[in-house]
């Protein structure tokens, strides 16, 4: 898994269709009009570990190869 900040992920998910849907402190959270959501934590100069990463992944319902395709 690639090493990504907050703000990185929180790029991908745009692509994916993924809207920000409000921010709690450093927690943004994000839906899909599918009902799908997930929260990024967004610290600055933080990378998400990749336990993390692929809970997020997992949450969102995607693979692995489509979330890093879409970087």
């Amino acid at each position: 898994m690639p090493r990504l900040r907050g703000k990185e992920v929180i790029a991908v998910l745009r692509r994916a269709g993924f809207n920000l849907v409000r921010i709690k402190g450093s927690h943004h959270f994000l839906r899909h009009a599918d009902g799908r959501c997930t929260v990024v934590p967004v610290h600055a100069g933080e990378i998400i570990g990749p336990g993390l990463l692929n809970k997020i992944i997992k949450d969102v319902e995607m693979e692995a190869e489509q979330f890093i395709e879409l970087l």
